[in-house]
């Protein structure tokens, strides 16, 4: 099986990814009201960086009444699906160096930022995302868990553990994506993130977190313990 470059592969699945959004709406569902429930009251911008087929964002800022919004999306074959009225940015995320818009809020959804590498330039795209926000603007983000024990398993989550305390290091994280479109497997790089490593990433940026919640990433439902879903990010400026 071949694993294919993250935008190549999201023009792949293009004409597919509405039932694949499909499979996981209760999830997608779940991270949508939290985004909604975080915008603040006085915000009219927001930039949504991996907007895919651009279904998201428009229901989210339909919900949230901004005035505002931008697309990000690399993959041509999405940007084909957009209304013709929307304001997009055809580049990648590790491109945003070369936008000055502030904006209100900026959303990176679905485990966007796992199909960036290496860390690094991970820790680059955040910092540039806060360089874009507005002085009291929120950066909405989820990731994948990777001790999301409820969706892995305890013994595989219980594994990952102890290999990540015995050889800790940055491609421990590093998965494979895999969709199927047409009868065939189409694959690219993931990564699955701890909570510290994703802190991390955040004080590299110069950014704060000021909330985090654990998302069942079956039912979309709220959990306690982070170990019981993927990872929401409110994350702002550092101050």
């Amino acid at each position: 099986m071949e694993t294919q470059e993250p935008v190549a592969a999201y023009d792949r699945i293009a004409c597919e990814f509405a039932r694949i959004s499909e499979d996981r709406r209760a999830y997608l569902e779940g991270i949508e009201r939290l985004v909604i429930g975080e915008i603040p009251r006085d915000a009219r911008t927001l930039l949504d960086v991996g907007a895919g087929d651009g279904t998201r964002t428009l229901r989210i800022v339909k919900a949230a009444g901004l005035k505002d919004f931008v697309l990000l999306e690399p993959s041509a074959g999405m940007r084909r699906q957009w209304p013709r009225e929307v304001r997009g940015w055809p580049i990648r995320a590790e491109d945003l160096s070369t936008k000055e818009e502030r904006f209100d809020v900026i959303t990176c959804l679905w485990n966007v930022l796992s199909h960036i590498r290496p860390g690094q330039a991970r820790a680059d795209v955040l910092r540039e995302c806060g360089r874009l926000l507005s002085p009291r603007g929120v950066l909405l983000i989820d990731v994948n868990h990777r001790y999301n024990a409820s969706h892995y398993g305890f013994l595989a989550t219980a594994l990952r553990m102890a290999h990540d305390r015995i050889l800790p290091g940055e491609r421990n994280g590093d998965v494979t994506a895999r969709w199927t479109v047409d009868g065939s497997v189409c694959a690219t790089q993931g990564h699955v993130f701890t909570d510290a490593e994703f802190r991390g990433l955040v004080r590299l940026a110069g950014l704060t977190v000021r909330k985090v919640i654990s998302v069942d990433y079956r039912t979309g439902e709220i959990r306690r313990l982070k170990y019981g879903g993927s990872l929401f990010y409110v994350l702002q400026r550092g101050s």
